[in-house]
């Protein structure tokens, strides 16, 4: 009653300064304490019910709440109630408006609730459900995946140690139809492959992947501009799908995910609590039993299950599959050396030459690696586990073994003889120790700049040294020089070292 006077005497005020002081509603607004629309609301209703400033004589406030507020519903009309399990179902489907429910429900019922109240009932009808199911989200348009804070405790059959699996967890926004499955880890490739083996259990693609800012899959966390991770981006490429991180500190964006990790973990890891598993396929069986049980599991709520809301909603809207499945794959920027090669995992790979000295992304995968300029593959070739080898298409090389960017064997041999005699022989051997002088062309530059750190005497007799020990090679210099060996006497060489004229090397008429 308090708050009913305390709303009259707002009214009444309203009505005094807007029509003796002609007072704006934002005016009246800021003296009454209230919002400018509210004002607007009190006049509007003032003048459709005929009331003025001062108030007619002879009307309490009962009077003037009953003639500004008037009852919508009267006692005795009775109002078709519309099935609000069906409206919130069909909410979820693509396009549908809680508008175009309201004009199909007033077509069938002329009598029945004018939109305004037909959405406070549906607002009061859905209130009553939980925060996950009472979101309203599009048949097929949104996945949300996360991992349970909890793990599951597998035991190695061999050693006896424990050791804690990660349990990822996947919800569809529309049906809540869930999966969930144990990995060792949440690095990359096991956030990538739980996404492929998703999308094969739903048997179709979502429009839409919501994950949670996990450093996997996003490389930076932003409000406006999150960084996909490249391998997820390119995961999401070859599936179809756009990927939309939950924004941070919003926990509405991820609600669906957060419910469904709850009840993951009261549904499954509860219930496993008291089992012992001796290999992550054997705990992810047990998780499917269970799994099955829990989508098909009534709601408390509304009818049906999470299968059958799935197959009602979901499934029939879902993106086909692409032919492939995703092939794990990670990628990194190189820089391409002089060389026209780029370092993949220790072994060095071709490039077209007039790339050389520009970065580009590599794609890696588990028998391949491929190359990319501005989003163009320039290369592609087979992986290789030899590490310090070169692999070099002929395509890639420059013109009858031409310069490089203003670099050839002669200029290096020209740079190596400044610095001395075996400097100039230690290269000399590098250049003829390859297939393709170009190749050597990385390791030599790297010699040659050791005497920057060390200067020239100390990288001279380092040559000195190697060549002595048959080892003329980036690696062995820089060794001799670090260790201060240089220093030393010279060491006595196991082997006779390689001639100058041997087949192997190619004489100084070569490089003219």
């Amino acid at each position: 009653m308090a708050n009913n006077r305390l709303s009259m005497r707002k009214i009444t005020e309203a009505l005094r300064l807007h029509f003796e002081h002609n007072r704006t509603n934002r005016e009246i607004a800021q003296a009454i304490g209230t919002s400018p629309t509210t004002v607007g609301q009190y006049l509007r209703r003032a003048r459709e019910a005929g009331i003025a400033y001062p108030l007619p004589e002879g009307l309490d406030d009962t009077a003037i709440e009953s003639r500004l507020f008037p009852p919508v519903v009267s006692a005795d009309v009775v109002r078709f109630e519309p099935d609000w399990t069906w409206v919130h179902r069909e909410m979820r489907r693509k396009s549908v408006a809680l508008d175009l429910l309201w004009q199909e429900y007033k077509a069938e019922h002329p009598d029945g609730y004018r939109y305004s109240w037909f959405c406070e009932r549906y607002r009061q009808w859905s209130g009553k459900l939980s925060v996950s199911m009472r979101q309203t989200h599009t048949s097929g348009e949104k996945l949300f995946v996360d991992y349970v804070g909890q793990t599951l405790p597998i035991i190695d059959g061999a050693t006896g140690e424990i050791r804690q699996a990660q349990l990822f967890v996947a919800v569809l926004g529309a049906s809540n139809y869930t999966y969930a499955e144990a990995t060792w880890t949440q690095k990359l490739p096991d956030w990538i492959g739980s996404h492929v083996r998703t999308f094969e259990f739903l048997g179709g693609v979502t429009e839409i992947i919501v994950p949670d800012n996990l450093k996997s899959g996003v490389k930076h966390a932003s409000y406006y501009d999150p960084e996909i991770n490249p391998t997820y981006r390119d995961f999401a490429r070859h599936y179809g799908v756009a990927v939309l991180p939950a924004r941070p500190y919003k926990p509405k964006d991820k609600a669906k995910v957060e419910g469904g990790v709850l009840i993951v973990e009261r549904w499954i890891l509860a219930r496993l609590r008291n089992q012992r598993f001796f290999s992550l396929a054997e705990a992810n069986r047990a998780i499917a039993e269970l799994l099955t049980s829990l989508n098909q599991r009534p709601f408390k709520k509304l009818p049906g299950c999470r299968h059958s809301a799935f197959l009602e909603m979901d499934c029939p809207v879902l993106k086909p599959l692409p032919q492939s499945r995703y092939e794990y794959a990670e990628w990194k920027t190189a820089r391409v050396g002089i060389d026209y090669h780029i370092e993949v995992i220790g072994h060095y790979y071709s490039v077209p030459y007039r790339h050389a000295r520009q970065q580009v992304e590599v794609r890696i995968t588990a028998t391949t690696i491929e190359a990319f300029y501005r989003g163009q593959r320039i290369a592609a070739h087979v992986l290789s586990p030899l590490k310090g080898r070169h692999t070099t298409l002929d395509a890639h090389m420059p013109p009858q073994h031409q310069a490089i960017a203003g670099w050839n064997d002669q200029r290096l041999l020209h740079w190596a003889q400044g610095i001395g005699s075996s400097t100039e022989a230690a290269v000399q051997i590098m250049l003829g120790s390859r297939k393709h002088p170009q190749q050597s062309y990385r390791a030599c530059l790297g010699v040659l700049r050791l005497a920057n750190g060390f200067g020239n005497d100390r990288l001279n007799a380092a040559c000195a040294r190697a060549l002595k020990l048959n080892a003329a090679g980036y690696r062995s210099i820089h060794s001799i020089l670090k260790n201060s060996l240089d220093k030393q006497p010279p060491a006595i060489a196991t082997q006779a070292p390689l001639p100058l004229d041997h087949a192997n090397v190619r004489g100084p008429d070569y490089y003219h």
